[in-house]
């Protein structure tokens, strides 16, 4: 009886292949075509911003990777099916009718070339499209060079654990992926074509079969060896030991080393087992060499370091682990910034006896304490400024420093920019939305010293009154008109900015075709046509086609408001700009506003990073950069894993027209110099900074606060000492909110102790580890001349100096403070601006926070904002009495004087924009915490031959002498013993 041969694959009818065409063009066109969109557009962006020379750079970067290695996956799974193919038995007999393999046979018989080419170059494809994200290992590879600094275990140069051994790891990686491929891809097919039978006892193997599958498993394994190899390097940012640090351990070097290696060279003993089996049919012996790896891996890569680490390191830990502690502390500092050449540490005493007022620096410091808490009065900026209800304001305002005549300042700082957010009604209708509301009007300053009038002395008339609020500086289209800028601005229209990119459908149409009439909204009386050169010309129909595209918007191929001069203005987040053209940078999450040269532009911090620094502590930005702030305003955080990270790069986007600048600013970052190796044009050096933008150039926050992170430990220079934690810092809460959320660093102008001049610092207190008492005082300077100068204040560790926690609930407990504030909060809501430490009379420690209050409303349009109503001011006393004085006042003036006695507020006294003394003294010292009142200052002497006046002057003496030494001041004891001796010598005086 004739057996029916086995039946291939049903074919298609000619309409139907036709249809399956179609389905997969348009398949194809679906997922390609926003790509295609979306690269175009992109081109025409980085050409509009001057940074094309980037985006075609990085794309042949990525077309190169995707081609090299899919061709190199192709190829080698090609050559795989072409030889199992080509080595097929010439005779396959059918096993029966229910052959379950023939049926696929005929198949690929008759599709040889679909089977054959299809395959690998889908795999290809599929790999090379996965390989080209790895441009920037390859870039580095390529333009990466020395730290000058090499790892204490092999001796080699941290560049090749940065530059090099990633781009060896990424190659070995797809040499896997490939044989794997290859391997799977000839042992399907020898399957098919009989090379492969599974029928018998123990099934059978032609001998191509078995050379070709021997060749690709030991070369398997051989990559496995090589792969053995690298892993010795990778071992020095081994996490085995976190979070006690990052780094080869003791078990690492000394167990784990050894085991990479002893696999290594068994991996090169089955590596030659297997080629054996080319000439040799017995199978067992690869068999047998494979089993030994796996055993081998078991008991000496894992069971080996396991025993090594419970019974020999953890009994004797500190001791074992000391050296390579050491190494991590070292690696850690320099990997940060935070190296003895960048660091001062200073003894602080934490208390002092000098009253502020006699130390130069401390009246700067004093005159210059900020009141206005940028993170609190952006609805107040809102409702005082805001002009028109589509402008608005950033949730979190900046802060920056300016001289104006002759006079350095800090001041709030905010663009009024656009807020497409808030357009109401027809506003949001497209033409408006997009072509008409474009733009913001101005910057808008306030000292941050200084506010337009001092609340009043009772609760009705802090609440009520108009008073605490910011002295506003505008600069805008208004203020230009009447030449009345205290900031000059040439240009103060806003196109770019953080608030005004804060939607989905981020562009604005901007420029008319020539004749119309201007449509852009600029003032109530007139409008205006951008000139700027920003923006993608849209005027021609494939642009505008693209766009429609790209946008989804029909309108914008539709809309006669769109003509032959037209530009379509998009990304216009300053921080979103830098990334885009600088796309190996990591911008820090807050970007600000600055007037320059007359133009106002946003400064942008960017760093350099690395994920694998050999020894240094590994940790995640986000985790590091996240406090109080960015829980409440919703800040951008950069979320990525580094062990390296440099402030190398300051970027500038003009807010007019959008041009990006990117400078140079530490020469001494070799990750800068691979990427301005891989970029040639992309960076202006250092040389070329304006001196006027230098000036504004700010300490980066988040870098900050990795560095307190850091320093909150590695200050520690004793490796045991640091294995016990008994000497971490830890970074305070805020006491401001009910959250547990980590103090933000703040921005002072402080004067500097050595010339007394205004300094512009970024600080941050720092308590103990697990304690509330402060610990230590961070600060670095952002003025140009000293800019990155970090100083730690260390206290003494068994100081009980309070830290901002309990400052906060000393000053809250005040009898005054809890009394005025029960009051206040029937009908206002209180909130405590931010909790400034002050280190001041050479080794104290003054704390000063605003206290705002804003009037409670329930009404559907109640528009209420915070206005700054009073001052706490705490401060320690010397031992012994270390008892806390607490001032509270309408004015900081007052509150001061309520701590040191009368006179020392005078220093805080600014002239008001009326030239009116704004922050008036107190007349009368008041009871500070525990009913200790300041001595007030020793009264004339009094008249000649006045008697009673002179035993009355006695008496008030004695009384203040006993008050003094009760209260342990042995300042005011000093004063009070002043006083008597004039007393007494006046009494001896009259006339007998």
């Amino acid at each position: 009886m004739g057996m029916r041969p086995p039946a291939g694959l049903p074919s298609l009818s000619k309409r139907s292949r036709v249809l399956l065409i179609l389905a997969l063009v348009a398949a194809a066109l679906l997922l390609v075509g926003p790509r295609l969109i979306g690269t175009y557009t992109d081109w025409l962006w980085f050409g509009e911003v001057g940074f094309r020379s980037v985006f075609t750079t990085v794309l042949v970067t990525r077309l190169i990777l995707f081609v090299v290695v899919g061709v190199i996956v192709a190829a080698i799974v090609w050559l795989a099916l072409f030889l199992a193919y080509r080595s097929r038995p010439v005779f396959v007999p059918v096993a029966g009718p229910n052959d379950p393999v023939a049926r696929y046979r005929t198949t690929v018989m008759s599709r040889l070339r679909l089977f054959g080419v299809v395959i690998p170059a889908v795999i290809g494809a599929f790999s090379g499209l996965i390989a080209q994200s790895s441009w920037v290992t390859v870039q580095l590879f390529l333009n990466g060079g020395d730290f000058g600094n090499v790892d204490p275990e092999f001796g080699l140069d941290v560049g090749f654990y940065t530059f090099d051994l990633p781009f060896y790891r990424f190659v070995l990686n797809w040499l896997f992926v490939a044989v794997v491929l290859a391997f799977f891809a000839a042992l399907v097919t020898h399957y098919i074509f009989g090379g492969i039978k599974l029928a018998g006892r123990g099934g059978s193997l032609t001998s191509a079969a078995r050379i070709q599958l021997a060749v690709l498993a030991g070369t398997f394994v051989l990559l496995k060896a090589v792969a053995y190899w690298f892993d010795r390097y990778s071992l020095l940012s081994s996490s085995r030991k976190e979070p006690t640090f990052t780094g080869g351990s003791y078990t690492d070097m000394n167990a784990v080393m050894q085991a990479k290696l002893i696999l290594l060279a068994i991996a090169v003993i089955c590596a030659i087992a297997f080629f054996a089996a080319i000439f040799m049919r017995d199978l067992r012996i690869p068999a047998m060499a494979t089993a030994l790896l796996v055993l081998s891996s078991i008991l000496v890569g894992a069971a080996w370091p396991m025993v090594v680490e419970q019974f020999s390191v953890r009994p004797n830990a500190a001791d074992m682990e000391a050296p390579y502690i050491e190494r991590n502390i070292a690696a850690t500092r320099q990997a940060y910034g935070i190296t003895d050449d960048k660091v001062e540490y200073k003894d602080y005493q934490g208390y002092s006896t000098t009253n502020p007022r006699d130390v130069p620096s401390d009246a700067t410091t004093i005159a210059n304490t900020r009141l206005l808490d940028p993170n609190i009065l952006s609805r107040t900026f809102t409702q005082q400024q805001q002009l028109k209800n589509f402008y608005g304001f950033p949730p979190s305002l900046d802060i920056d420093r300016y001289t104006i005549d002759g006079e350095m300042r800090d001041y709030i700082v905010a663009a009024r920019e656009l807020s497409p957010k808030s357009l109401q009604g027809n506003q949001t209708d497209w033409i408006n939305k997009h072509t008409v509301y474009t733009h913001g009007n101005g910057l808008v300053s306030a000292p941050a010293n200084r506010v337009n009038a001092a609340a009043g002395e009772s609760v009705e008339e802090a609440a009520n009154s108009n008073s605490g609020y910011p002295v506003y500086q505008v600069s805008d289209i208004a203020s230009q008109a009447a030449g009345d800028q205290t900031i000059p601005v040439d240009q103060p229209r806003i196109y770019y900015g953080e608030v005004i990119a804060d939607t989905n459908d981020d562009y604005a149409i901007v420029g008319n075709t020539e004749g119309d009439a201007p449509r852009e909204y600029d003032t109530d009386e007139a409008t205006y046509t951008y000139t700027g050169a920003g923006g993608v010309p849209i005027g021609n129909w494939f642009n505008r086609l693209a766009f429609a595209a790209k946008y989804a918007e029909r309108n914008i191929l539709f809309s006669s408001a769109i003509g032959s001069d037209s530009k379509i203005i998009y990304n216009r987040d300053p921080r979103d700009r830098v990334t885009h053209v600088a796309p190996w940078l990591t911008a820090d999450g807050d970007s600000y506003p600055a007037v320059v040269d007359g133009k106002i532009v946003w400064i942008v911090d960017a760093y350099t990073t690395l994920q694998d620094y050999p020894y240094a502590q590994r940790s995640s930005l986000d985790g590091l950069v996240e406090d109080s702030i960015d829980e409440n305003t919703g800040r951008p955080l950069p979320r990525k894993e580094v062990s390296y990270i440099r402030n190398s790069v300051k970027a500038t986007v003009d807010a007019y027209d959008g041009t990006v600048k990117l400078y140079q600013v530490d020469e001494q970052d070799p990750v800068l110099d691979a990427w301005m190796g891989v970029f040639p044009d992309a960076v202006e050096p250092k040389s070329e900074i304006p001196q006027e933008l230098s000036e504004h150039f700010r300490y980066p926050e988040d870098l900050f606060k990795v560095q307190r992170e850091m320093l909150a430990k590695y200050h520690v220079d004793n490796p045991k000492e640091f294995f016990t934690n008994n000497a971490f810092w830890s970074v305070p809460s805020d006491p401001t909110i009910d959250t547990t959320a980590s103090q933000p660093p703040y921005y002072v102008l402080v004067g500097d102790p050595e010339t007394g001049k205004p300094s512009f610092n970024l600080t941050s207190a720092m308590v103990g580890y697990s304690r509330e008492f402060l610990s230590a005082y961070l600060s670095v300077k952002s003025d140009p001349e000293d800019y990155g100068k970090f100083t730690v204040l260390q206290l003494p560790t068994d100081t009980q100096t309070q830290g901002p926690q309990q400052t906060q609930n000393s000053m809250i407990s005040d009898p005054r403070v809890a009394s005025e504030r029960t009051l206040l909060e029937r009908s206002n809501k209180i909130q405590y601006g931010n909790l400034l430490t002050l280190p001041i009379a050479d080794g104290g420690i003054l704390y000063v926070e605003p206290m705002y209050t804003e009037r409670s409303s329930t009404g559907p349009n109640s528009s209420t904002f915070p206005q700054l109503s009073r001052v706490l001011v705490s401060y320690r006393e010397a031992p012994p009495s270390n008892s806390v004085r607490v001032g509270y006042a309408p004015t900081l003036a007052q509150a001061l004087d309520q701590v040191f006695g009368a006179g020392t507020g005078n220093v805080a006294t600014a002239p008001s924009a009326e030239g009116e003394p704004e922050q008036q003294t107190g007349d009368e010292p008041v009871p500070t915490e525990g009913g200790v009142t300041p001595p007030a200052p020793a009264p004339a002497a009094p008249p000649a031959g006045d008697v009673s006046a002179a035993v009355t002057e006695l008496d008030s003496s004695l009384a203040a002498l006993q008050s003094a030494q009760q209260s342990g001041d042995f300042s005011a004891y000093g004063e009070a013993l002043e006083r008597v001796q004039r007393a007494v010598a006046a009494y001896q005086d009259l006339p007998k």
